[in-house]
């Protein structure tokens, strides 16, 4: 028997206790769905067939499924359920590729954007919530996938990307029926819910109750899962790779595009005060205190721009893709320490004098002026100035004129810029990472006698 086998008995026998779950929440997804009092609705055409039956019959499958995962006594080679090697192969193409991974996760957004109306129907969502699990159980078939996924310390990730699913389609359900009932007249969700609680003791006890749960789960976790302690740290022996947690790898990921000063500091410091200055640039006054999408599109799609394939989708790629020597790594691909990649970046000055001119790159002399210098850096790299500059002032006024002119109309000068450049730097990361794959460009402005990279 291999070393490193994609099949064991455990993780059979653990595959199956995961679908006897998901077929205990089916089981009462069944049962409500019958109670519900459309039991007997048409399906594809056939009348009185009852609503309930398919998920019955699905309910059913996964006992079965998941009956001889459990009692399964037989060589873990002879094992059947296992994902075609073809399939494997091809998110393994997708998902090692920078471009296509952003591109399928800028898909994904805009169809979610777009759909919303049908996934946050509560049929809908029960079924991409049983392909999700269904997806991670099968996948767990492979030796690659389960040790990346499995670590200690990816497990409660795992568990957040099922979280924060969960509650943008409990946002986009509450918003898309808000939508309606004031298209309708209707009044909103919220304010049919005018009963008021206490503090003390209403509030009080549910969070007491909450942090007991809590307190107990966290306990039985520990036990349950060991800590991802390591040897201590040495300066002549680092891990491989080398990874911050789990909150800091979306700014991990912005040092593969920027210097760390831009990475690490600027690019946060603008994101906080951006948060800050928006409920002073903020001239809607409508869908505060209630969930709405119609009457906030605008601020909605920029927020969840950046948090989802921005934020959580750099976090994932960090993660599960991003492995030895930092080198992207498919779903089902082996962590291989001797994968290289060459990549050939190039800053722009270098495109520009050698690639476009021809001519060599000017170099200061060390022994020159500090002006002569200064004039010869400006010189090198003049049209990364210019490009810069160009995008920070001149793009925000031709955006007041076009695209943007309600918005400078409603909010004056001072709050349009503010506005303009927060979305300017926003748009800076994406912007930045598609020029490093379409020109395997690595810096706009370089100036390495400074340490100033742009």
């Amino acid at each position: 028997m291999e070393s490193h086998p994609d099949l064991t008995a455990s993780v059979i026998r653990g595959l199956g206790w995961l679908y006897l779950i998901m077929a205990v929440m089916n089981l009462f997804w069944t049962i409500n769905v019958f109670q519900s009092g459309k039991a007997y609705e048409s399906i594809a055409g056939f009348k009185h067939i009852p609503k309930a039956a398919p998920w019955g019959l699905y309910t059913i499958v996964l006992f079965m499924i998941g009956i001889v995962h459990v009692v399964f006594d037989s060589s873990p080679a002879d094992f059947q359920f296992l994902l075609p090697l073809g399939f494997k192969n091809l998110v393994d193409v997708i998902i090692a590729n920078p471009i296509s991974y952003f591109a399928v996760s800028m898909v994904i957004f805009v169809a979610m954007i777009w759909l919303r109306k049908w996934w946050t129907k509560p049929t809908v969502a029960w079924v991409l919530l049983n392909a999700s699990m269904l997806f991670l159980g099968v996948s767990m078939t492979d030796y690659d996938f389960r040790q990346i996924v499995g670590k200690p310390d990816n497990v409660p990730i795992v568990g957040m990307l099922f979280l924060v699913g969960f509650f943008t389609w409990l946002y986009f359900y509450k918003s898309v029926e808000n939508d309606r009932r004031i298209a309708a007249g209707e009044p909103k969700i919220e304010d049919e819910q005018s009963e008021q609680v206490l503090v003390w003791p209403d509030l009080v006890y549910t969070e007491m109750i909450c942090m007991l749960l809590l307190t107990a789960l966290l306990i039985a976790w520990g036990i349950a899962l060991q800590a991802p302690l390591e040897e201590p740290a040495s300066a002549v022996k680092t891990p491989n790779p080398s990874k911050a947690p789990w909150y800091f790898l979306g700014l991990q990921e912005m040092l593969v595009y920027y210097d760390p000063w831009m990475a690490g500091v600027v690019l946060p410091s603008v994101i906080l005060v951006g948060l800050m200055a928006i409920p002073y640039i903020d001239f809607n006054t409508k869908g505060n205190g209630y969930y709405t999408f119609e009457e906030r599109k605008f601020s909605i799609v920029t927020f969840l721009f950046g948090f989802l394939p921005l934020w959580i989708g750099m976090i994932v790629l960090g993660t599960f893709i991003r492995g030895p020597n930092w080198n992207m790594f498919g779903l089902y691909e082996y962590w291989d320490v001797h994968k290289l990649e060459v990549l050939n970046n190039v800053d722009l000055s270098q495109m520009f004098w050698v690639d476009w001119l021809g001519k060599p790159l000017p170099r200061p002399d060390a022994n020159a002026s500090t002006i002569t210098q200064i004039r010869t850096i400006l010189l090198r790299e003049w049209l990364g100035f210019v490009l810069i500059l160009a995008y920070l002032f001149i793009l925000p006024p031709l955006m007041a004129v076009t695209v943007f002119r309600n918005f400078f109309v409603k909010m004056g000068f001072l709050r349009f810029m503010v506005l303009a450049n927060l979305i300017l730097l926003m748009a800076a990361l994406p912007l930045k990472m598609a020029l490093r794959w379409a020109f395997t460009l690595k810096y706009i402005i370089s100036i390495p006698e400074w340490f100033f990279n742009i």
